[in-house]
């Protein structure tokens, strides 16, 4: 599980909507998450699973049914990466702008 999994996860607009609506409840199956999403449960079941190998899922048996949850680890890190990377290329910029003014 790597930020780039995780953002290769994320890229999917229909993979954020699973996401989406899995986050606002502590659990839920895939034929529930199915009901108020305009995709089959197949395809919820697919774009879970590419959730779950990026480690933004985990998925449990309880009785019959399978139920997904949403890890916020793997946000955090990849959210963490992003806001480094933002801080290193401001400081580049800043470098930059302040190299092009003295050139004036």
């Amino acid at each position: 599980m790597s930020v780039e999994s995780v953002l290769v996860a994320l890229a999917d607009p229909t993979r954020r909507s699973v996401l989406e609506a899995l986050a606002t409840r502590p659990a839920a199956s895939a034929s529930a998450l199915a009901r108020e999403l305009p995709i089959s449960r197949q395809m919820v079941l697919k774009h879970l699973s590419v959730l779950a190998e990026s480690g933004l899922v985990q998925s449990a048996r309880v009785g019959r049914e399978v139920l997904f949850q949403v890890r916020s680890a793997p946000l955090t890190e990849a959210a963490n990466w992003m806001s480094s990377l933002a801080t290193q290329w401001d400081a580049r910029l800043l470098d930059l702008k302040l190299r092009a003014e003295q050139s004036e």
